[in-house]
């Protein structure tokens, strides 16, 4: 592994005045928002099972759902899956469960390869102040933290569209696994939601949903750094797009934070897409998770954007090693976490 480096960006030598502010961007999270693409790129080959994993515009073809919708009288091809729901939704029409049954079907039963992924890198690379917010139905971002422990220091995790591994208490407000109880009342985790009629995805209406977006405006409101990883930010989600933009505010008042998008598209597309939330030239386009700020910087990324960004220091990447065995990727793991403790 490289030369270690200090964790911490606020030596001795500063005034009282210039630690206060370099320790109040050390304290601040790097979130991470996950799309479709994300579990895509993490998974090009499929799950373990060489199940592939559906985006919206080929969702209907992957999880075989053309002869259920032919039965229902759906009129499927080349609509969104999103589109035909809201559909059904409004006529409320009696095959809608079989539907919603046969969504959840498919990907609860996704599971992640043996070998390490990107979502292997992602959490073990962010740190406990951090947060990984995900649109993704797929339980991967679940699997990858639990078979990470205890390397993981656990980001919060938030689900906004809801998750086929993730349930919730309403009387305690309290969520976990699927098919657990809940510590407090004993109660079995209730379900999320994952389909909402696109006309108004009004996440207000489920109280687990409105729960989740609070949290993620939270964190995001925040955050020093805002990685958005495969997420096409559809027509459909207009909704969401407004809450996102609303939690980052004003590029005016974000001339220091860094947004990063992870994309395959068009860096100029994607900078039209996303121009309302970045101040001048504070944002950077990766094709792959690898190639991103915490790729090149795991369990470190806040401390290098504060040295380069904000100390005009000059940084070395230290990426965890690529094309490794898990006891060789947690050996890596292992350095960085033991050279934090030294400090």
């Amino acid at each position: 592994m490289p030369e270690k480096h200090r964790t911490s960006s606020a030596p001795e030598e500063l005034s009282p005045s210039h630690k206060t502010f370099i320790n109040h961007w050390l304290a601040r999270p790097h979130v991470f928002l996950l799309g479709a693409g994300a579990s895509r790129a993490a998974l090009p080959e499929g799950d373990a099972n060489g199940r592939v994993l559906p985006v919206m515009n080929d969702f209907v073809d992957v999880l075989a759902l053309g002869d259920l919708l032919d039965r229902m009288g759906v009129e499927h091809e080349g609509r969104n899956i999103e589109a035909m729901y809201a559909d059904l939704a409004n006529k409320k029409h009696p095959g809608l469960q079989e539907l919603e049954a046969a969504i959840y079907e498919y990907f609860d039963r996704l599971v992640l390869p043996d070998h390490p992924t990107i979502y292997d890198y992602l959490v073990l690379s962010v740190r406990g102040n951090d947060m990984i917010a995900t649109f993704n139905w797929d339980p991967f971002l679940i699997q990858a933290v639990r078979r990470n422990a205890p390397r993981v220091d656990t980001p919060r995790l938030v689900f906004l569209h809801g998750n086929v591994w993730i349930g919730h208490c309403l009387k305690d407000g309290a969520k976990g696994t699927n098919r657990t109880r809940c510590s407090r009342c004993g109660q079995v985790f209730m379900p999320s939601k994952l389909l909402y009629p696109i006309e108004k995805k009004d996440y207000a209406s489920d109280e687990f949903i409105e729960s989740e977006w609070k949290e993620f405006r939270s964190y995001l409101g925040r955050a020093a750094f805002f990685t958005i990883f495969g997420y096409s930010a559809p027509v459909s989600d207009k909704e969401a797009i407004d809450a996102i933009g609303d939690a980052w505010g004003s590029p005016k008042e974000r001339a220091f934070e860094e947004i990063e998008i992870i994309d395959i598209r068009d860096e100029k597309e994607l900078h039209e897409q996303w121009e309302p939330l970045i101040h001048t030239h504070h944002y950077e386009v990766h094709k792959t998770y690898l190639e991103s700020w915490l790729g090149n910087h795991p369990r470190r990324g806040i401390e290098r954007y504060v040295d380069q960004f904000l100390e005009a220091k000059f940084i070395s990447n230290d990426p965890l090693p690529q094309g490794v065995t898990f006891d060789e990727l947690w050996a890596s793991v292992d350095e960085l976490r033991a050279d934090e403790q030294e400090q």
